[in-house]
């Protein structure tokens, strides 16, 4: 006998509680929290601007090497002494410095846009409000020249 009462009072005890928490979240996942939807949000923000970082610098580093690149390719022409020569270099370093800038600042566009709507998606799970998210600022940064 005294099993069957504690059987019926876990039980009770027991489905009490799953009916309170049923009832309290409506069997679904309760709405985030502003502080939750500000911390999404900054997550987002942290991962977006750690991205643009990273392809800045390997933009910088690019730029860095087709300078590098085209004042050996000048320096190399300038000292054969022959004209024919050098015209044919200048041209030759010229043009591959334009094809690198080139090169590089597409390869920045593409990574900037990516890091960019990587963080569109995100800050839209966070479902906060634009006030929150803060792109408002974006026409301001880098766009390669």
């Amino acid at each position: 006998m005294f099993k069957k009462i504690a059987f019926v009072l876990a039980f009770g005890l027991a489905s009490t509680a799953f009916a309170a928490t049923t009832a309290t979240t409506g069997g679904t996942t309760p709405a985030p929290t502003q502080d939750a939807k500000v911390t999404c949000v900054g997550t987002a923000v942290n991962a977006r601007e750690s991205a643009l970082g990273t392809a800045i610098g390997t933009y910088a580093a690019a730029l860095q090497s087709a300078y590098g690149t085209r004042a050996t390719a000048l320096q190399t022409a300038y000292a054969t002494g022959d004209a024919t020569q050098v015209k044919s270099g200048i041209k030759s370093a010229w043009s591959a410095f334009s094809s690198a800038m080139k090169a590089a600042t597409k390869s920045w566009k593409t990574d900037r846009a990516s890091a960019w709507s990587a963080f569109s998606t995100a800050a839209k799970v966070c479902k906060a409000p634009a006030s929150i998210v803060g792109s408002a600022g974006a026409s301001s940064e880098a766009s390669g020249q």
